[in-house]
């Protein structure tokens, strides 16, 4: 699956592992993955993005 997170005015796209409960249909994703999102969106924010791959750009329609 990919996330999409974001920091500041930055956004990051991420593939992570993940399953799905059958029951509601919630993801779930290991403690790991959930640090790791706190981490970019962290790095997202301060402008700490030199180990990310651009992409692109992104537009905000208003």
């Amino acid at each position: 699956m990919e996330k999409l997170l974001r920091g500041g005015a930055h956004t990051a796209v991420l593939k992570v592992r993940a399953e799905v409960c059958l029951r509601c249909g919630e993801w779930l994703r290991s403690q790991e993955t959930v640090r790791r999102f706190k981490e970019i969106r962290s790095k997202l924010k301060h402008q700490e993005a030199a180990e990310f791959k651009p992409m692109g750009l992104s537009f905000e329609v208003v």
